[in-house]
């Protein structure tokens, strides 16, 4: 086994593969291209189509549900297929279809329709995108590689919200013809995905076992469990930034700058994850994992106090470290975890379980601040945290003591 310093050395010395920057450089541009859509389709529904809160609820939970499902059959196909490329096509191509769907829209429905056809195309996606990753990264350099794809996909997250602003003041507030160029990033994505990406050689070979299973995945072992088990308890302590915009206006943010909420999360959270990521190849992730939390306990805390614009963006920026510190290193544990054959089912389950865990917890932040308000969501939020930390510390030291076992016997 490689100590952390000869991993940290080799890291140094190895580039990260391009297929690497070019899957960074389609998330940044899918995402710009969802990011326009997401900062005002709210407002559209309400406003244009006169849909209810409840409505876009709905639309918002449909979209996690079909997503999540979708995320863990792809990941198992993509497994047995020993493809990755074409699906992350079809993923994106679907994504940047549903583009054309907005601006045609005349009724909540069409919403709808296209909200399904870009989730289906999010969860195709997502599990060869990220297994592809793991495919043609070196171990010493996963964190970095996980870490500059979600660093570059945040470039988006906050570059869309500020187009979105620039393009409404050029078209006078016409939300359709800002969904019509929205779409343009979006196929650009598509075509760089398709001219600058290669299918690499798998070193593993070709599953000849008959047609995929739901069974697989209880082949994934327990280090992959474990990884889930943390992915879920962070995710389970973390609500929705929707609740971050509610607030925002709480603070002292005039409506039209409430986007800006997510600018500043998206920034702070791109500027960290890339170095994170590095770092994690040197000292390892768990020990970073836990800081997020620390991170995540002390947002919420400022966050449910927050009664002017300063504070509201301190809580920010601490809830940017936290995504900055966690969401590429959940993703680099489970490469480093997953049987090769099975790194995409891997992905998969782990996609669909964090995804059933947002969209359990949202609801439940949704009921406490009807009930509690602002405050009583997030305290509830830092309660879980802490708790959540205690949780976190007894898994690392289980996931530490078998992937020493496992060195052992590798030994």
């Amino acid at each position: 086994m490689q100590s952390p310093s000869a991993s940290a050395s080799n890291a140094r010395r190895a580039a990260i593969p391009r297929t690497v920057w070019v899957l960074g450089f389609v998330s940044l541009l899918m995402d710009v291209s969802s990011e326009i859509v997401q900062a005002l389709l709210p407002f559209y529904l309400v406003s244009h189509l006169g849909a209810s809160a409840a409505v876009v609820g709905f639309v918002e939970g449909l979209s996690v549900a079909i997503a999540t499902t979708t995320k863990l059959f792809s990941g198992i196909l993509t497994d047995w297929t020993g493809r990755r490329k074409p699906m992350v096509i079809v993923g994106y191509g679907l994504g940047a279809a549903s583009k054309l769907i907005f601006p045609l829209a005349a009724s909540v429905g069409w919403i709808v329709g296209a909200k399904a056809v870009d989730r289906v195309g999010k969860g195709i996606r997502g599990t060869p995108r990220d297994a592809l990753i793991a495919d043609v990264t070196p171990p010493e350099l996963r964190g970095a590689s996980f870490g500059l794809r979600k660093s570059l996909d945040t470039v988006g997250g906050f570059l869309g919200p500020l187009v979105a602003i620039g393009l409404l003041i050029l078209f006078g507030g016409n939300v359709q013809a800002v969904f019509w160029v929205a779409a343009v990033p979006a196929f650009l994505a598509v075509a760089l995905l398709v001219v600058g990406i290669e299918e690499p050689v798998r070193a593993t070979p070709v599953r000849k076992d008959g047609p995929p299973r739901l069974t697989d995945v209880a082949r994934l072992g327990r280090g992959v469990w474990l990884t889930i088990a943390v992915a879920c308890l962070l995710t389970a302590a973390r609500f929705s930034e929707a609740f971050l915009l509610l607030k925002s206006q709480e603070a002292g943010f005039s409506l039209t700058w409430v986007p800006i909420t997510l600018v500043i999360m998206h920034a702070v959270y791109g500027l960290a994850a890339y170095p994170v990521g590095r770092l994690s190849d040197a000292i390892g992730r768990m020990g970073l994992l836990g800081a997020s939390l620390v991170f995540l306990v002390a947002a919420y805390l400022v966050l449910a106090t927050a009664s002017s614009i300063a504070a509201f963006v301190a809580g920010i920026v601490l809830w940017g470290l936290h995504m900055g510190f966690s969401q590429g290193l959940l993703a680099t544990l489970i490469a480093d975890s997953a049987p090769a054959p099975l790194r995409g089912t891997a992905f998969g389950v782990f996609n669909l379980m964090t995804g059933l865990v947002v969209l359990a917890g949202n609801v439940a932040a949704g009921l406490i601040w009807d009930a509690y308000g602002s405050y009583g969501t997030f305290i509830t939020g830092a309660s879980l945290s802490a708790a959540g930390s205690i949780a976190f510390g007894l898994i690392a030291v289980r996931r530490a003591r078998l992937s020493s076992t496992n060195g052992a016997t590798r030994t």
